[in-house]
């Protein structure tokens, strides 16, 4: 899955100005950081995509280190200021399965479909 993700979707996040590799990419806005991070299920079989983002200068953690804008992640913020990609309602969860019969490709290039919604969320939240 990891292969397919490179091949398919971390190109469409670089033709939006994404940096980074997998798990972490993030794009710097000039009023802004853009952050995606793929979380594999710790079981197999399934991944989650979330985005959040910052202020230019990065994040402090809730226990006072400050994480800065080259090293922070989706992660480093806390849950309520994520989305998970696919998600279809405020408490809704959202899984991309590959142990389901569909192909690592399919699933990695049904991914772009997504980005317009991450743009909309970063638009509205950030």
């Amino acid at each position: 899955m990891s292969s397919a993700l490179n091949v398919h979707f971390v190109p469409a996040l670089r033709q939006r100005g994404f940096k980074g590799s997998l798990p972490h990419l993030r794009r710097q806005r000039a009023q802004r950081i853009d952050l995606v991070t793929v979380q594999f299920d710790r079981h197999g079989g399934g991944f989650v995509v979330e985005i959040s983002g910052c202020a230019i200068e990065g994040v402090t953690a809730h226990w006072g280190k400050h994480i800065p804008a080259n090293k922070v992640t989706a992660h480093d913020l806390h849950p309520n200021l994520r989305h998970r990609l696919g998600m279809s309602g405020e408490n809704a969860d959202h899984w991309f399965r590959f142990d389901q019969g569909v192909s690592p490709t399919a699933i990695a290039e049904s991914l772009c479909a997504y980005l317009d919604e991450a743009e909309r969320w970063w638009a509205a939240a950030c």
